[in-house]
Parts: structure tokens; C-alpha cells; sequence
């Protein structure tokens, strides 16, 4: 089960642990996110028909990303949109977590080898405003 961290409201994180998924396709992100993410496991022999994404215009206002981590250890600190702290997280292998709202900072636990998938096309430095980390005495991990 995907663990969801709300503030004030907002989705800020969906935290998805390397656990087993249940059968079949489990959208864990409501149809309203420009980043739509699921869980799926299917038995050996199961057949997915070809198919191709048609072209659609959308509108993204806001970039949400997911990280996937392949190895290490990683610690999300999760800010509101005022950049305010709210809590972190501990991730590691095979976990994933999708930024929904809010903003986030990061501190490398162990040496790590991730994945991160979001929107583009990308805007570089112009997509981000970057703000001062909350100190380490401050931290709270959930």
C-alpha cells in the first residue's frame, strides 16, 4: 500500500515501497496528476495488447517527479509550498516516491544509483527555485 503524505490538503508525496503489488493495474495517483503512476504485476503468460499513445494536448502547471531507487539509501525532506518543513522519509532499493506538491530537498544516506522520470521538455534552472534546507536537528523522519 502506497504510503501518502498530505499537508494542509495537498498531496505532497506518494511513497511506494518495494513490496508486492496487487494483481493486475493499480493506478496509485489520482486522474488529475500530470504524473500518473501505477503498480502492476501480472502472472507469467499473460498478454498485454500492443498499443500506441495517441497525441493529446495537455497542460502542466506544475512538474511532479518520481524517483526510483536502483541501490543506496536516500532521505526525502518534504516542504509545503512556502517552504515550510513538514517530515521526511527514509528510501531505499527498489522503493519509489512521486513528488506531487510542495517542495523537497535530499540527503544521500548511502551511496546511490536512482531513477528519476518527470515532464519535459526540460526548462532547466528556470523550473526551479531553490531555497535554504531545513538544518538536521530540525528533522523528523515518519
Amino acid at each position: 500500500m502506497p504510503e501518502i503524505v498530505r499537508y494542509n490538503g495537498e498531496i505532497l508525496a506518494i511513497f511506494i515501497r518495494h513490496e508486492p503489488s496487487l494483481e493486475g493495474i493499480n493506478f496509485i495517483t489520482p486522474s488529475s496528476f500530470s504524473q500518473q503512476v501505477a503498480q502492476m504485476r501480472h502472472p507469467a503468460g499473460k498478454t498485454i495488447a500492443p498499443h500506441i499513445h495517441n497525441h493529446v494536448v495537455r497542460e502542466v502547471v506544475i512538474t511532479q517527479e518520481v524517483l526510483i531507487i536502483k541501490s543506496g539509501k536516500l532521505r526525502v525532506d518534504l516542504y509545503d509550498d512556502q517552504r515550510n518543513y513538514v517530515e521526511s522519509r527514509i528510501i531505499g532499493a527498489g522503493d519509489a516516491v512521486l513528488l506531487a506538491s510542495g517542495g523537497h530537498g535530499f540527503k544521500i544516506l548511502e551511496d546511490i544509483d536512482m531513477i528519476e522520470v518527470k515532464q519535459g521538455p526540460h526548462v532547466g534552472e528556470t523550473d526551479k527555485t531553490r531555497f535554504t534546507p531545513v538544518g538536521d536537528q530540525i528533522i523528523i523522519v515518519k
